[in-house]
């Protein structure tokens, strides 16, 4: 574990190297090791289509998209996206032709429930998932396989979803039939994708489904009811199929990588602050069994000045305490940018609560990073050293398994060199954190192998190292220049164009 002097240094030392030393930064020429797994992702709703066919009901986006179309920026929706239900062959493909070790996909829990509960399992659902994993396996390729992807059955949603006390039991009853029909073939799991964007984007700012805005409140609720049923599946996993299957679970989130704004002793502090509300929020109780120190002190503090009996942040029990304390057998991680963190002044207590009050400290963007087509996503490779190590040093140096990095675009080329130097870049910083400082990164995912339904973005923003024609009934894969680049990654485990000047 590294020193706070040493993990302080290294923070200050990344922020000025953002700034100064960018333009010349030196490709990494190690090869990755020989058992680093290299994958791609998808999920669900975002590629399958097929909304109605073959008994699958109708899942909260489904939904969204067909009354409340005015949410999604080109108004679409995914009734048919990518066709991989129909095309998935197709795709797999597209995979063996990259080369990659690992697929990163996502269950549809109405395809495989209907009623949203196990009362009723659907076997067309069931045979596509099989024959998929049957396809990848024939082409070795190990599926990674999401349980949650940010959809849920309509059904349950109009139950009052993930903010049900019964979400628990409801998620964990699914995970179970996902262990028991799919866990001869799958044996790395991840229980829920980016439970931010659920609980936080959700009901707390309220950008994401289900659109509610409840800073402070609701999110936090939320992520409570969610952590439960996360280690509920984790321990049933535990409990009834490790021992037969063999196989790994985990929970996938999404994180900045927060940097200190100067190097003042405040700034490093506040930066501390916003990384623990931010993923701290969801890994610390599962790495370490409860929520971030900073967390419970300061939103228990505020609750209180505004006359609150109880902390607005739930509490665990003694054995729900003891359940999540160790329910992943690796850290999944989700990640795209960075930000810098500047103190302020405490703000001061007032109805209703936010988020931002509760932390307590500023985040930012400069203008002069290099910018994608989302305002949110600048180019941050130089910040993966200071997320890895701020992992390992906070969760006992856990194998990290990049489960999500990528970029977009909004015109769909086929020349994209951005993302091409955006992966390179960030595969070179990755490396760089490996045989630096002895972080144990065991793989890395682009997001995605193709082109798909970018949630409320609709078809407007462009991830995938395959373009798609949308327009096309036949939805037309073609490789972009990303996808040649990524194939010759995966097949030399060298970053560099040339193969011969990496360094084994």
């Amino acid at each position: 574990m590294i020193s706070f002097l040493k993990f302080t240094i290294l923070l200050v030392l990344v922020t000025l190297v953002s700034r100064s030393l960018a333009d010349e930064y030196v490709l990494n020429n190690k090869r990755f090791p020989s058992s680093f797994m290299f994958g791609v992702a998808t999920s669900a709703y975002q590629i399958e289509g097929a909304w109605n066919e073959d008994g699958k009901t109708m899942s909260t986006w489904d939904n969204l998209t067909h009354v409340r179309p005015e949410l999604i920026m080109d108004g679409r929706n995914a009734d048919i996206a990518c066709d991989s239900y129909h095309k998935y062959e197709e795709d797999v493909a597209l995979m063996k032709e990259v080369g990659v070790n690992h697929y990163r996909l996502s269950l549809s829990w109405s395809r495989i429930l209907p009623t949203g509960f196990p009362d009723q399992i659907n076997e067309p659902g069931v045979n596509y998932y099989k024959n998929l994993f049957r396809a990848l396996k024939a082409n070795g390729i190990q599926p990674l396989v999401t349980i949650y992807h940010l959809e849920l059955p309509l059904a349950l949603q109009e139950l009052n979803g993930v903010l049900n006390e019964s979400f628990v039991d409801w998620y964990s009853d699914f995970a179970a039939v996902c262990f028991d029909l799919f866990g001869d073939d799958v044996k790395l799991w991840t229980t829920f994708n980016e439970p931010k964007q659920v609980c936080s984007g959700g009901y707390g700012y309220g950008y994401f489904f289900p659109y509610i805005k409840s800073e402070g409140l609701l999110e936090y609720q939320c992520t409570h009811n969610l952590l439960r049923a996360h280690a509920k599946a984790y321990r049933i996993y535990d409990e009834k199929f490790r021992a037969r299957q063999g196989g790994k679970v985990a929970i996938v989130l999404d994180a900045y990588s927060y940097l200190p704004a100067s190097e003042s002793a405040a700034d490093i502090t506040a930066a501390e602050t916003r990384m623990q509300f931010d993923l701290g929020w969801f890994a610390n109780p599962i790495f370490n069994g409860d929520y971030p120190e900073i967390m419970k002190s300061r939103i228990a503090t505020r609750s209180k000045g505004e006359g609150r009996a109880e902390s607005r942040l739930p509490e665990f029990t003694e054995a729900e305490k003891i359940a999540l304390n160790g329910s992943a057998d690796f850290f999944g991680l989700n990640v795209y940018t960075a930000g810098l963190v500047a103190a302020i002044d405490d703000p001061p207590i007032s109805n209703p609560p936010s988020k931002y009050q509760d932390m307590g400290v500023n985040d930012y963007q400069p203008s002069d990073w290099e910018t994608t087509s989302l305002d949110w996503l600048k180019v941050t490779p130089w910040s993966m050293r200071h997320l890895l190590n701020w992992i390992n040093d906070h969760y006992h140096q856990p194998d990290i398994l990049i489960t999500e990095n990528g970029v977009c675009d909004n015109t769909g080329t086929l020349q994209d060199v951005q993302r091409v130097s955006y992966i390179q870049r960030y595969l070179s910083n990755i490396r760089d954190t490996m045989e630096l400082d002895g972080i144990n990164v065991i793989g890395y995912t682009v997001w995605s192998i193709i082109d798909n339904f970018e949630w409320a973005q609709g078809y407007t923003q462009k991830f995938g190292l395959h373009h798609v024609d949308f327009d096309s009934p036949n939805r037309t894969r073609t490789p972009k220049l990303s996808a040649q680049y990524y194939k010759n990654v995966c097949h030399t485990k060298c970053l560099l164009d040339d193969d011969s000047a990496c360094i084994d």
